[in-house]
């Protein structure tokens, strides 16, 4: 039991820190497209530069549904190698 909950801890805790990069990216995202808008001289120019956030945007949502997939295997991952290590015949 220790082992499964230190390789959960491990494991969320790595979720965890790619998530919050990931938080930390979308800010500064929009940061950027706040700036491109506050300097754009036309409204075309701030059109494209809405666009292309937008655009950046979709992909970091495409991005995050792998990711969600990839961290629901990781934690998966660590219960089931967890309960592969113990040792035949002992239980709990």
């Amino acid at each position: 039991m220790p082992n499964l909950q230190k390789d959960l801890l491990d494991a969320y805790q790595e979720v965890g820190q790619a998530w919050i990069d990931r938080v930390r990216s979308e800010v500064q995202l929009w940061s950027d497209l706040a700036a491109k808008l506050a300097t754009s001289r036309s409204f075309p120019e701030g059109l494209e530069a809405y666009r292309d956030c937008i655009s950046h945007r979709l992909r970091m949502a495409a991005e995050d549904g792998q990711r969600l997939l990839d961290d629901g295997q990781k934690v998966i991952a660590s219960v089931t190698n967890s309960r592969s290590e113990k040792k035949p015949g002992k239980t709990k």
